[in-house]
Parts: structure tokens; sequence; C-alpha cells
């Protein structure tokens, strides 16, 4: 991608310097080849730090809500993952769209980084994958929102994305439970999916709050699965499926698994839906608004 790298530059360059914006949210390289890193760049004449290559895989559209309270305009990089995140943002009123100039990368799809770690440190004897788990069934690799483009226009990789899904519901209920336990008890409550999250943007988390407590902070069965449970809800129908999540979970809980039901079950009950498609007023969330015609068999 060294054209694009170019190209990133020369972009940067000159919106920094006509003063379009103030800071840069992008990529650079970090210690190792298989790294790059977000960063933030606010003067032109550090532009050369930029990159545009197969491991910019981390979502810098997570990174917005750190400048919500600010009031310069920011430009960003954003993959078709990303740039629905940015939707999702603008849709919660995180971040108004007049502050952002976004800067779409059609993406052919990326690399894992944790993949390499774990080959380079001896960790793992597996050879790393060509394209990262979570870009294999990637819908929208083109940007659904952006000021202006770079790279050449992808397609859609397979939708196979409700497969395992598929799997689960097929389980009895008593199998159901026993799988989500036994990937639960991984859970060490380090929070790093919460942090991943572009559809996690509370002021104040829910489960950071001490008066009330609602969730106790031990790792035990009973709390991890309702740590989940809660985050999981709160974001049903509002995950843009970048699968940060889970590629950030230190200890390889299946965090898109759940995510997918959730996103499957919000598509059959009032869909068809997929999040951060479009900035319409009929694209919000479908938990995040009330219709006379929801569906409310429950009752």
């Amino acid at each position: 991608m060294s054209d694009n790298t170019a190209k990133a530059r020369e972009i940067a360059k000159k919106l920094l310097q006509e003063g379009t914006v103030a800071m840069v949210l992008g990529w650079e390289k970090g210690d190792e080849p298989y790294v790059s890193a977000p960063t933030v760049i606010r003067d032109a004449a550090d532009v050369d730090r930029l990159v545009l290559d197969e491991y910019c895989i981390h979502d810098l559209a997570a990174l917005l809500p750190d400048y919500r309270d600010r009031s310069e305009k920011i430009a960003i990089f954003a993959k078709g993952c990303d740039s629905r995140g940015i939707v999702r943002l603008i849709q919660d009123r995180v971040m108004p769209r007049e502050r952002l100039y976004i800067i779409g990368i059609n993406c052919p799809g990326m690399k894992d980084p944790n993949e390499y770690f774990r080959a380079a440190s001896g960790m793992s004897k597996a050879k790393p994958a060509e394209k990262a788990a979570k870009c294999l069934s990637c819908q929208y690799p083109n940007p659904v929102i952006y000021d202006e483009i770079v790279g050449e226009t992808q397609q859609p990789r397979d939708d196979k994305r409700f497969a395992e899904v598929d799997k689960i519901e097929s389980m009895s209920a008593d199998e159901r439970y026993e799988f989500f336990i036994k990937e639960f008890s991984k859970c060490i409550r380090c929070y790093a999916c919460r942090n991943a999250c572009v559809a996690c943007n509370c002021r104040t988390c829910i489960f950071d709050e001490t008066k009330p407590q609602w969730v106790g902070r031990s790792t035990d069965p009973v709390n991890n699965m309702l740590y989940q449970i809660v985050r999981s809800m709160h974001v049903a129908g509002r995950c843009v499926e970048c699968g940060e999540c889970e590629r950030a979970c230190p200890v390889g809980i299946p965090l898109m698994l759940f995510n997918r039901k959730l996103i499957k079950d919000v598509d059959q009950l009032f869909g068809p839906y997929q999040a951060g498609l479009s900035l319409e007023d009929d694209a919000l969330p479908p938990l995040s608004r009330y219709r006379v015609d929801d569906p409310d068999e429950f009752m």
C-alpha cells in the first residue's frame, strides 16, 4: 500500500497546512514491522510518520469519544468498518459531522498483528493468516461516509458471518448455557473489549459505577456472564461488526459470536437492518427509537 501511504501523507499535509483541520488521526509504524499503531498528527512537518499498509487494523473511530468535548476539526482515516463506527458516533451525538473530515480507505482486508506477534515470539507455531479473521466476511470494505477516498474499490467478502451463530442456535438451551459459561469463565475483566468498542461510548460506563454497583468486580462465572450479557445487550443493534472487541480480548473469547447472535435477532425482528450504514433518520438503531409497528409478541 505504498502508493496509498504517499497519498495519505499528501492529503494530511494539505489539510494541516491550510488549517482545514487541527489534527489528523491515522496510523504510524510501531517498533515491529507488523505493527501500525494509531497516532495523532498536529504538525504538517510530521506527516511522514503516517502509513497506510496491511497492518492498519485498529479502528480509529474508537478514539473519537476522547475529543467529544473539544471544538477543533479532526481529520480521520476510515476503512469500511471504521466509517460505520463514525456514523454511529454521529447518530449517538458523540461527534458532530461538521467537526470531521473523513478520508475514506477502500480496504482490501488487514493482517492481524496479534498473530504475527505470537508467531515471532514463539507463542504459536501457526503461520499467520493473510487476512485477519474479522476481515474474511466483511460486507462493507469501502467507506459508507467520506469527504475524499483513497485506494481502489473493493468487493464484499463471503457473507458467512452467521455460520457459527447457526451452530449455536442448533444446540439445546443447556448446551448453549454450558458453552457460554465455559467461554466467559476465561474473562479477566480487563475491559479491553469495552475500550476497543466504538459503540461503548457512554461518558460513564455502568461497569465503572460504584453507587450503585451494578456488577460485581470479581471474575467469577456469574459476574463474568452478567458483564458480557449486559455489554452485548447495550450494543445490540448498534454493533458495526468491526471485530475489535474479539481481537482485543487477551484470552480469546469469541465475543463476535455473541454479538452476531444479537445482530441476527435484531435483523430478523426489526430488519432488514445493519448498523452504521446511513445518517438518515430511519437508519437509527431499532432499539434506539420507538415505532408503533414494532414487534411485541413478547408482551
